[in-house]
């Protein structure tokens, strides 16, 4: 009796024991990519390792960064600790109160960081989300039998040379998402209020002059616009510039061979003055979520996540652009040609911060233009503004 009675209190406190374990440990869900996953699971044992003063409990989920907005506020409390999300989202998510506020080394992640990048993250003046990528958006690319790194730096100088040497220059100005690069170099405000209110004022007076330097561009002869379709079968033959983004990169490689080239956006001539044309800067960023049980924690695993370090794998793994200063300047990510002009133009890249009500009358501008309209341009601007900024 006594024997058993030994063994049962012996079992008793092993079981105690490893309940007092597993309540102790840090059990945290993380959220991410298909693709992601494996990256997901061996960056977080080197973040365990890394942090061996607790005991880690961390899971993993399959939800894609555009997904992750649905899933989040289908059902907050079972949705994942951390999570992977594009920065289109974020206005949503705070608004939803599904976002923890960044309140962990705010100053070291800002500074690490490319300004853009952290802007996408960025509310009302708070941080929301660690920056991830920098790799949704758009740049030029060119011919370099035909032009030179002089001539790229100004859209003057590559429609001259275009034009001298009857080729095209390519850029879809009927794409509310391009056109806007004309409006955001000039200054102009294209945005969400914290209510989500769509704010725009491309009918400001330097609006005017980005609009007449936009008309200015599809009066000329070595102007060509269109789909990605038309740039892939024209690029290194009829077409020797062209401003699109990575997902055409592997095509324009085929196409130029040796010749291949991508760079920053140009400067534009508006009102006597030459402009660096801007552009929306997309990236995917990594939340807290509020519902967590763990929030000093959850921060820390997305700050690895997002680290230096874990930004330079993801690049060498999915070859996905950094958004972090110091892996986008590294060797490796120097020397993928578009991702280094991407890097160059986030400096200049704005977070896309648009609502649904824009996009078709910026295409219905930006069609007036490619078909020559002489209307007056504040008028063509005002009915913009309007429309885009409707309740």
């Amino acid at each position: 009796m006594k024997k058993t009675l030994s063994i049962l209190l012996t079992l008793a406190l092993l079981i105690g024991l490893a309940s007092v374990s597993l309540a102790d440990a840090i059990t945290l869900k993380v959220w991410g990519a298909q693709d992601d996953q494996e990256l997901l699971v061996q960056l977080a044992e080197e973040f365990k390792a890394a942090n061996p003063e607790n005991e880690w409990n961390i899971t993993f989920g399959v939800v894609g960064e555009p997904d992750a907005r649905a899933r989040v506020l289908e059902d907050p409390i079972a949705a994942a600790d951390v999570f992977a999300f594009s920065n289109d989202q974020l206005v949503d998510l705070v608004n939803a109160d599904a976002l923890y506020e960044v309140t962990r080394n705010v100053d070291a992640i800002k500074a690490a960081n490319s300004a853009g990048s952290v802007a996408t993250a960025t509310l009302k003046g708070a941080l929301y989300g660690y920056p991830m990528t920098a790799d949704n958006g758009y740049f030029l690319y060119y011919d370099k039998s035909v032009l030179t790194e002089e001539d790229v730096q100004s859209l003057d100088g590559i429609l001259a040379k275009a034009e001298a040497a009857g080729k095209k220059m390519f850029m879809d100005v009927s794409n509310g998402w391009y056109i806007a690069s004309f409006f955001l170099g000039a200054g102009c405000t294209l945005d969400l209020d914290e209510n989500g209110k769509q704010i725009c004022d491309f009918n400001s007076e330097r609006g005017v002059l980005a609009g007449e330097a936009i008309r200015a561009f599809t009066a000329s002869p070595a102007f060509l616009t269109g789909d990605d379709s038309v740039l892939q079968g024209g690029m290194g033959d009829t077409i020797c510039a062209g401003v699109s983004g990575t997902w055409n990169a592997e095509a324009m490689k085929e196409k130029l061979g040796d010749n291949y080239a991508a760079v920053k956006l140009p400067t534009f001539t508006m009102g006597g003055e030459q402009v660096q044309m801007g552009s929306f800067l997309g990236t995917k960023l990594v939340g807290v979520n509020t519902q967590t049980a763990f929030p000093v924690e959850a921060m820390m695993l997305a700050e690895y996540l997002t680290s230096e370090e874990a930004q330079l794998a993801r690049f060498l793994k999915r070859g996905l652009g950094p958004s972090n200063i110091n892996a986008a300047m590294s060797d490796a990510v120097k020397a993928d040609i578009a991702l280094a002009a991407l890097a160059a133009q986030s400096a200049f890249g704005v977070s896309q911060n648009v609502g649904g009500a824009y996009w078709g009358p910026a295409e219905a501008f930006g069609l007036a233009l490619e078909n020559h309209s002489d209307a007056d341009m504040q008028g063509l601007l005002d009915q913009l503004v309007e429309q885009a900024t409707a309740e």
